[in-house]
């Protein structure tokens, strides 16, 4: 039964548990780690890794999306980002790499992102993309899924994902034509993944419309203002392991329709991956730990696509770091410093094999302790 707190006469509120509040429990077996496999699925899709990139102008281009596909991951272009409003944004990110503690990085963010997308250069990057290779993946936001997904699903993207902070299955507004999930994804013949959402009836919900997989949290690390702005913090062990029983009840109720669980917030190690996997997500979303590859156009920059947001920003500008390696020595080592942040998946293989499991659906079963 879920734990639940009076706060005051008349207001209760559940617990919930981040990541840091947990850890993993190893079984009675062990395993060797070359015995091990990471190997996820989405849909007719298969990745080596259970990485999916998120989808920030700091970490994502067509060249680092097509490096990333390339090693088993599954790269997303935000195609409401700078590469689809310049023809040539290197001059644009270098600019915000330059950026120090003193500037107005979040006014320079709204300036840039004022310029407006171009379709035509939607395509290109597409097109880019197809020719590096793997899966193509591409981000609209849901309240521009509607006048840009047919530019996009034209372009010939493998994978729609429809991202905002929170997303619902049903948007109310006496203003707008709303995007309606269901009709809008049953016309569609690839997989669309949607999200966030943080709670099990929301995800139930997005698994209702047809969508083959929901991100579960709303991407916060500690350059994230979702709390301070709108009130709203996630506890991301507790939102993945709701959504968690919420796909088992689709399951049950669809008579087998697996719907993929994409864990975003809260990651920086691979301790953390192994976590939020052990809670029963298929694979987690990376934002900032993919800012600090060499491969990142933004050169060790971070910000969320909501820090540009035009008139209420969530997310303040990460100065930039130097790289901690390729994005190969970040997802498969070798590491050179024992903080995990590197060589991100040869741990997760590593926390895997102590615990004896042999593929990521047995470890979705690991045992867990509440240990702060």
């Amino acid at each position: 039964m879920r734990d639940v707190v009076e706060i005051g006469l008349g207001k209760t509120a559940q617990r919930g548990y981040h990541l840091d509040d947990i850890a993993i429990v190893p079984s009675r077996r062990t395993r060797d780690v070359d015995d091990v496999s990471t190997a996820w699925q989405l849909d007719a899709y298969q990745f080596k890794i259970p990485c999916v990139a998120h989808p920030s102008d700091a970490t994502m281009s067509p060249a680092s999306a097509a490096k990333l596909s390339e090693l088993g991951g599954l790269g997303v272009l935000n195609v409401e980002g700078l590469w689809t409003r310049y023809e040539d944004p290197s001059r644009v990110l270098g600019e915000l790499t330059a950026l120090g503690d003193d500037d107005p990085a979040t006014r320079r963010l709204q300036e840039v992102y004022a310029e407006p997308i171009r379709p035509e250069l939607i395509a290109e990057r597409v097109r880019q993309m197809r020719a590096g290779g793997g899966t193509v993946a591409a981000r609209v936001s849901p309240q521009h899924t509607l006048a840009l997904a047919p530019v996009v699903l034209d372009a010939g993207v493998d994978i729609l994902v429809i991202q905002g902070t929170l997303v619902s299955a049903e948007h109310v507004s006496t203003t707008d034509e709303p995007l309606n999930l269901k009709e809008f994804i049953a016309d569609l013949d690839l997989p669309v993944v949607v999200g966030g959402c943080t709670d099990y009836k929301t995800a139930l919900h997005l698994m209702r419309t047809g969508a083959a997989g929901v991100i579960v949290g709303i991407g916060a690390d500690e350059w994230s203002t979702t709390d301070s702005v709108l009130g709203i913090r996630v506890p991301m062990a507790t939102a993945i392991a709701d959504a968690a029983a919420a796909r088992r009840d689709y399951l049950d109720e669809t008579g087998g329709r697996y719907v993929h669980l994409i864990a975003d917030g809260d990651l920086q190690t691979s301790g953390d991956i192994a976590k939020a996997l052990g809670c029963g997500a298929d694979a987690v979303m990376l934002g900032e730990p993919l800012s600090l590859c060499d491969e990142a156009p933004a050169a060790g920059a971070w910000w969320h696509s909501v820090a540009s947001h035009p008139k209420l920003p969530r997310g303040a500008f990460g100065v930039a770091d130097e790289p901690l390696g390729t994005m190969e020595q970040l997802l498969f080592g070798p590491a050179d410093s024992p903080d995990g942040q590197q060589n991100l998946f040869g741990g997760l293989r590593r926390a895997m094999a102590k615990c004896g499991y042999r593929d990521l659906k047995e470890f979705q079963r690991v045992g867990l302790v509440l240990d702060r």
